[in-house]
């Protein structure tokens, strides 16, 4: 019985140790091409907004935002928007 015991987990331990040697492959496989699905590829430039408070360039789709005399305007934090709002209400 501890023989088969023995024989039993050496194959489990092998199958478990095959299967993560393929899924580093797979994601070294992956790596090399474009990247995981729906992630953009690293050649395409990111259209970036600057902040009009400190001058720190965003990304406005992650970015908070305001609009101004009808132009959106973007912001790097709660304190340059709230800057910002009380500048041009003033």
């Amino acid at each position: 019985m501890g023989v088969l015991l023995r024989v039993f987990l050496v194959f489990v331990m092998i199958a478990l140790a095959l299967r993560a040697f393929g899924r580093f492959l797979g994601g070294v496989a992956q790596g090399a091409h474009a990247g995981p699905a729906g992630t953009r590829p690293r050649d395409v430039p990111v259209k970036m907004a600057q902040d009009p408070v400190c001058g720190t360039f965003v990304v406005p789709g992650k970015a908070l935002s305001s609009t101004a005399d009808g132009a959106t305007v973007w912001f790097c934090s709660e304190a340059c928007r709230e800057q910002f709002t009380r500048r041009v209400t003033s």
